[in-house]
This record gives C-alpha cells, structure tokens and sequence, in this order.
C-alpha cells in the first residue's frame, strides 16, 4: 500500500503535478478561509443573523475542503512526490515526513470533528450548503439520547485542532521559506504554479 513518504517520481520528476499543486492551493485557501471565519465568529460580537450566516458559510466551505482533502490524499496515495534534497539531514527530513502527517491528520480531524458537532448541536440547525444543497447530519449523533456532552467534548476537540493546524501551517511557511531563501534548494518551487514554465519543464523530462 502507498504511504505519504516523500519519494522520487519514476519519471525523475522535481515538481508536483498539476493536479497535486492545484489541490494543495485551493485546500490551503479554504483552510485559512475557515481559520479566519471561526477568529471572526470567536472574537467580533456580530448580530444574530450575521452570525448564523457565518456560521452556515463555514459549514458550506468546510465540508468542500473535507472534499478537496479526501481527493488530496487520494492523488497523494497514487501518484509519489518529488524526493527532498539529497543532502538534507535524515532527522530533518523524518521531521518533514511527521509534520506532513500532522498536517493530512488534522485537515481530516477537523472538517469531520465540525461535522459531528453539528449533528450533535441541541440547536439543531439543518446545514444547507451555499444556501442550496441540503447536507445531512451523522445519523448516529443525530439521536444521541444526551446531546451536551458530547456536543461541548466536540468543541474542544474541534477548538483545539484549528490551532493545532494554524501552528502547523506556520511551522510549513516557515520551513518552505527556509528552503527557498536560506538553502536556496527547490523544495517551495516543488509546490509553487508554473504558470508559462510548462514548456521548460517538459524539455527538462518535468511530469505536470
């Protein structure tokens, strides 16, 4: 079974694919969406009927990264990424290879975490994603005979896991710019759009 470990295209290849660069983007654009909306919600006091559509919009753009994410890890699984520098240390990159893990860990553990809190909320508030399609809740959760504690358990959970992976994101900035400025090897050009660059990726043997 392919794992997450960071290993050299067949090909040669020292760039993601198209698919995977595109993935990643639009999941780290949601996630910092989400993480912006629930500083928002937490900390502005906002009229009721701004909050509740906050709260609906967060519900909507959570379970499309859930979406994007489960695509994610499903390419990830299937498709090797580019081998790390050669002559980075073996510690560095096995803590590269445990903070990518965190990071599919908790950008899984939180769209699920929200979700079940929903299904268990004592507000019992349907979710209707964008305003149009009607999501279900977790059908278990949902007729829990004692919704409270579990509700109030989820949030922590939940609370917990978004600065979790808010720290984790800056840990991934940080080291990506570490890279590109300090090593000046090709680990953040790996990830980054190549827009016009197609035609010298493949003359240099490149998979998009």
């Amino acid at each position: 079974m392919p794992t997450l470990t960071p290993a050299r295209i067949g090909s040669g290849s020292t760039r993601y694919s198209t698919v995977a660069v595109i993935l990643h983007w639009m999941i780290a654009l949601g996630i910092l969406t989400l993480i912006v909306m629930g500083l928002v919600m937490d900390h502005i006091h906002l009229d009721t009927m701004r909050v509740f559509q906050l709260y609906q919009l967060h519900k909507s753009i959570g379970i499309t990264v859930m979406f994007l994410i489960a695509l994610r890890i499903g390419w990830r699984l299937t498709h090797s990424a580019p081998a790390l520098p050669a002559d980075m240390p073996p510690l560095e990159k096995k803590g590269a290879h445990l903070a990518h893990l965190a990071l599919y860990g908790l950008q899984v553990l939180l769209p699920l975490s929200g979700w079940a809190m929903v299904s268990v909320s004592m507000l019992g508030i349907p979710t209707v994603l964008f305003g149009t399609v009607p999501w279900p809740d977790l059908p278990v959760l949902s007729t829990l005979p004692d919704k409270a504690p579990v509700e109030a358990a989820l949030k922590v959970v939940h609370h917990w896991a978004s600065w979790g992976l808010l720290g984790l994101i800056i840990l991934h900035v940080a080291a990506a710019l570490r890279h590109q400025f300090v090593l000046h090897d090709h680990v953040l050009r790996q990830m980054l759009p190549s827009f016009g660059a197609s035609s010298t990726a493949r003359q240099k043997g490149e998979t998009p």
